[in-house]
């Protein structure tokens, strides 16, 4: 498998969802979901399945075609990187969600815990053979993590945010387990959270982490940024919350680099981890030349090693257009190719 190349390039989650799948016109005007958000979806309900699986082969297509190394399902099943596992769960009130502060600052509809948090059926798992039979690259898998889950909910249930959290952790672990067990190559933990929440991060986030992760049964990827693209211009050159992820037991960390110009000496706290550098800017609509990636490649270098390098855009390519989304991506591999070149 292509897990051990130099400088593999994969997706963060997420791809561009067809038109004719998605009101991609809504899905932008809004915040990424929490609850559910059905009418976000141009398919009848009976169809609404078949067509998911249409769009997820060409999710995989499209990234086959494009070169990527790992490659993951696009999230074509998926309103939100977090809502469908979320809201998948025991212990959620379906029918009246709570509210909280997003990291924007605005006050959005979200999970409501009335009660013990269990993971009942498998979410994700079940759609495993169905990749396995369209693609033979290896395969990521993305989750929301529990910190983050934590964060995006209305507690009526536990004492503390920190015990909602180590529940979720639970619920995840559960399904990270399944999907190693089912064939997954990776699964990667989604947890912007602990950027936008350090004073809580530094108290559960990492003891979360590792206990969702607890037992896992192959490589696991933990993703840090500052929120999407989409809808947030103004990003900081640093994180606010990073050297204490050098513990956790995730083995890569993937980090927003391009749209924020992160300094890249931050690369720097990670020295145990191998690390997802993002080199694509997915605010900006113009499609990056292979030279700029090479430019953004060759940077990072300088703060680490190039076998602890993968190369990513900066997060997920929900709210991109295919063909934006597709031609950033063969930029990213023609770029890293170059990088490979020099330095063999």
């Amino acid at each position: 498998m292509n897990l051990d190349k130099l400088l593999p390039t994969t997706l963060v989650g997420s791809y561009a969802q067809p038109e004719w799948l998605i009101d991609k016109s809504r899905l932008g005007e809004r915040l990424p979901a929490r609850v559910r958000a059905a009418e976000l979806w141009r398919v009848d309900p009976e169809f609404l399945a078949e067509a998911q699986d249409d769009a997820t082969a060409l999710a995989l297509a499209e990234q086959e075609r494009a070169g990527l190394d790992i490659v993951t399902d696009g999230e074509a099943r998926r309103e939100s990187y977090s809502n469908q596992f979320a809201n998948a769960l025991d212990g959620v009130d379906l029918d009246q969600p709570g509210s909280a502060i997003d990291r924007t600052g605005r006050d959005v509809p979200v999970p409501r815990v009335t009660g013990p948090i269990t993971r009942r059926d498998p979410v994700e798992s079940p759609y495993v053979p169905f990749l396995l039979e369209h693609t033979t690259k290896p395969i990521k898998i993305t989750l929301p993590g529990p910190f983050t889950m934590s964060q995006q909910a209305q507690n009526d249930h536990y004492a503390s945010r920190a015990d909602l959290a180590m529940a979720y952790a639970d619920a995840v672990n559960t399904e990270v387990r399944e999907l190693f067990a089912a064939g997954i190559s990776v699964v990667q933990l989604d947890e912007p959270y602990v950027q936008a929440r350090p004073e809580a991060a530094v108290e559960y986030a990492v003891e979360a982490i590792d206990r969702a992760l607890e037992g896992a049964g192959g490589p696991t990827v933990l993703h840090v940024c500052f929120g999407y693209g989409k809808h947030v211009e103004d990003k900081p050159q640093g994180y606010s919350f990073l050297s204490e992820l050098d513990v956790c037991s995730a083995d890569e960390i993937s980090l927003e680099v391009a749209q924020p110009r992160l300094d890249l000496e931050m690369l720097e706290l990670l020295p145990s981890k191998r690390i997802e550098v993002g080199v694509l800017d997915l605010r900006d609509p113009d499609v990056e030349t292979p030279e700029i990636v090479a430019g953004r490649i060759r940077a990072a270098l300088k703060h680490m090693d190039k076998e602890r390098m993968v190369v990513a855009p900066d997060c997920g390519m929900k709210y991109l257009t295919r063909e934006v989304a597709y031609a950033k991506m063969c930029a990213m591999v023609a770029g890293a190719q170059i990088v490979r070149d020099e330095i063999s």
